[in-house]
């Protein structure tokens, strides 16, 4: 592993705030950051990723304070054969483009939520909660702009059959504050704020201005990925999510509560960019590199 880097002195302390009035401004007193670098990220390697590598990477992530991590994710069991993994909660992945689902699982929508219902039930029987994702809530690389109204409308369906939060996705990194606003007014018509997490990705650098939004609009879940791994195998040229490094930096200058320790996540980022032989997309660890 690389040196230990240390952050600036004004990097924000990790203590819980007492309101929401230390925060500056109408957010959350706590924001649960979902890691999805394990899943999201490394899925986008082009090269195998050795599973103790992944495992080293998921047990470092584990122990800087982060209460969710994404393992692993599973295809269709007529791709690839399916094991009985043992997980604990599982989730589902649609999207609010017809085009992009077609490419992605080779199915409508609507054929989409009727395969859901069947893994629905299976979970509900075996007691394990589902997270359901929307995929190109912001913009599609087929379609372009895709309506705050179908966001909405996917969204209400995985919700009504069980998924206990909804993820929704700007998969290629288009959005911008205000499509961010516009659609986040729609779905929470529908769906209620405490059950909506957003999930972005950097590819036009929107990604902390499109969160910092959804933070005012009261959403207190986000997704990230450390060192920004990911991208989006189906969209040419889209960059990974927003780093988690970055994403902790940002709500620790706000105030707000994660319980993730900044600079053991920023030890993990360099251990998996040494790991894959690649630079880390996490400003905040660029930048600590240079103090």
């Amino acid at each position: 592993m690389a040196a230990r880097r240390l952050l600036p002195r004004w990097a924000g302390s990790l203590r819980p705030v007492s309101s929401a009035a230390a925060a500056g401004g109408p957010y959350p007193k706590r924001v649960k950051v979902v890691e999805v670098g394990p899943r999201d990220g490394l899925q986008n390697e082009k090269n195998l990723v050795p599973t103790p590598v992944k495992i080293n990477l998921i047990n470092m992530l584990s122990e800087t304070g982060l209460q969710v991590i994404e393992a692993t994710s599973f295809v269709s069991p007529k791709w690839v054969p399916q094991v009985a993994a043992g997980a604990k909660e599982v989730s589902i992945f649609g999207a609010a483009s017809e085009l992009f689902t077609q490419k992605n699982i080779n199915c409508s929508i609507e054929e989409s939520l009727e395969r859901f219902e069947e893994v629905m039930r299976a979970a509900k029987e075996a007691s394990i909660p589902v997270r359901g994702y929307v995929s190109c809530v912001l913009g599609c690389p087929y379609e372009g702009k895709i309506s705050a109204a179908k966001v909405a409308e996917v969204s209400k369906k995985m919700y009504s059959m069980g998924c206990y939060e909804i993820s929704l996705g700007d998969t290629i990194g288009v959005g911008t504050p205000g499509s961010m606003r516009e659609m986040l007014a729609a779905v929470m018509k529908e769906v209620p704020v405490g059950a909506l997490a957003v999930h972005c990705h950097d590819t036009y650098g929107q990604a902390l201005a499109n969160i910092l939004v959804a933070l005012q609009m009261g959403v207190s879940v986000v997704d990230a990925s450390v060192a920004g791994l990911g991208g989006c195998p189906y969209a040419q040229g889209a960059s990974g999510n927003v780093a988690t490094e970055d994403l902790v930096y940002m709500l620790n200058g706000l105030g707000i509560h994660t319980g993730v320790d900044l600079q053991k996540l920023m030890d993990t980022g360099t251990f998996i960019c040494n790991a894959l032989n690649r630079k880390t997309n996490s400003k905040v660890s660029q930048a600590s590199c240079r103090l």
